[in-house]
């Protein structure tokens, strides 16, 4: 009898063993892999690429800290004269995008502008040469974060994709909008609402992405907490539907380009917030997409705020444009030493190098332009989260390159502050790259403030060449 209980004992105690061991194989393993799960499903991506992910952020070499700076700087050649045009404004302007496009094909660049203050898309027409008037193409678009000009229905004249927000400051309400504004040929427009009711969308593309000739959408849903990353099918006669790409808040950027060259059309996107990161969504041609980490940073306060796609290195692919200067997760905003401008390098099979480019406290937007005519790509790039209340801090510089890829920074202009938005154009077709800038006057100081400015080329640089 006693041996009875004492085996029945030891069975007990090895069961209880065996329970204690699996729970501590559950906390071990289990949960680990429940968490890696989750993000695989929702970054779109398989369990061994998050957990690849995971190594890299652990081993990046990226880590800019602002605490070195090896930029070198170069003499200002004031070579852009500055002009203000369009509407004048009493209260600070709120400018989140400007584009430098022939509207209504005569032969002179216009300015198209979402304006977050009055909730419209505005069209500066310059008629005739260097007179510049704004008109409203289409009101009631609450914070109109990005346009994009092209002949979507194909009917040859240029429609206007719109990214609306809903508020400009963070919100997890579904206020988002993707609207088409469809051009009846008089410039004249139509206002479509693709999808709405959805988390607020900083970005909107259109290309084929299916490979049957009419134009899809890619869609950045920055959110807040609860973004996401999608692109919607053109099923004809003004019908879409949604596909999820990626379950991610913070996307600010959606570019569409043949990043692999196979011939179809891939999806770029810029994720910010805690997550920093930059995926391609690779297209086998059908509009199925397999996600890719093209790069991560190990700083989870990077401050992401913008991608651009260009052969910087003229080898015949396509790199990345990258700055970083949001501060919008700070009350009040506060530019960081970290923040500045760099270009991942297309190495080929989807692989990318990071290279480090100058430091620019409050980077925003920055545009590949070869200014002095001398075969390479210069880049020039603004700054909205700058120290302000220093006079000499900029917020609009140009980066000389070498021709061998290092770069000399040039001071453009400390004024007016707040630059969030830039695009190159010439404007006066004379040869020469202008540009034209937009400002976002979210917080003070409020004593450098402007709306939309025209730099225009006075030749001063090439001049020295």
């Amino acid at each position: 009898m006693s041996k009875d209980r004492n085996s029945a004992g030891n069975r007990n105690k090895g069961l209880k063993t065996l329970i204690l061991l699996v729970i501590v194989l559950f906390l071990i393993i289990g949960i680990p892999f429940l968490l890696i799960s989750y993000q695989a499903k929702q970054k779109g991506m398989t369990r061994s690429e998050v957990i690849k992910r995971i190594a890299n952020r652990a081993e990046a070499k990226d880590n800019v800290t602002g605490e070195s700076d090896n930029t070198v700087h170069g003499a200002k050649i004031d070579f852009l004269d500055r002009l203000p045009v369009g509407n004048t404004f009493k209260e600070p302007p709120f400018i989140s995008n400007v584009q430098a496009v022939d509207l209504d094909g005569d032969g002179l660049l216009d300015i198209i502008v979402c304006d977050c203050k009055s909730n419209s898309v505005d069209w500066i027409r310059q008629y005739p040469a260097g007179v510049f008037t704004e008109s409203v193409l289409a009101d009631s678009l609450n914070a109109p974060a990005h346009t994009q000009i092209i002949d979507f229905d194909k009917d040859g004249d240029k429609d206007i994709m719109v990214a609306i927000l809903g508020v400009i400051f963070p919100s997890n309400d579904k206020i988002g909008s993707v609207v088409i504004l469809e051009n009846d040929g008089t410039n004249h427009f139509k206002k479509h609402v693709i999808v709405d009711k959805i988390a607020r969308v900083s970005d909107v593309r259109a290309g084929d992405l299916d490979g049957d000739g009419d134009l899809d959408l890619a869609v950045a849903q920055f959110g807040y907490d609860d973004g996401e990353t999608m692109w919607i099918e053109n099923l004809g006669n003004w019908k879409f539907k949604s596909h999820i790409l990626q379950n991610l808040s913070g996307p600010i950027n959606v570019e569409i380009v043949d990043i692999d060259k196979d011939g179809d059309n891939d999806i770029i996107s810029l994720v910010s917030q805690e997550w920093e990161e930059i995926y391609g969504f690779i297209n086998d041609g059908k509009g199925n997409f397999t996600s890719k980490l093209i790069y991560g940073s190990n700083n989870e306060d990077f401050g992401s705020s913008g991608i651009y796609i260009c052969d910087f290195d003229k080898d015949g692919d396509d790199d990345i444009l990258y700055t970083n200067g949001d501060a919008f997760d700070y009350i009040p905003p506060v530019g960081k030493p970290w923040h500045g401008v760099q270009w991942l390098e297309n190495k080929g099979n989807l692989k990318f190098e990071f290279h480090r480019i100058c430091n620019f406290i409050g980077a925003y937007d920055a545009r590949p332009v070869d200014i002095d005519k001398d075969g390479d790509l210069d880049i020039f790039c603004v700054s909205a989260f700058n120290l302000w209340d220093k006079p000499e801090s900029q917020s609009f510089i140009w980066l000389e390159n070498d021709g061998k890829m290092h770069f000399t920074l040039h001071d453009i202009a400390s004024s007016p502050t707040h630059i969030l938005t830039l695009e190159p154009g010439d404007f006066n077709n004379d040869g020469l790259m202008d540009f034209v800038t937009g400002d976002m006057h979210a917080y003070p100081p409020y004593d450098r403030m402007g709306r939309v400015t025209l730099w225009m080329n006075n030749g001063k640089l090439t001049e020295k060449k």
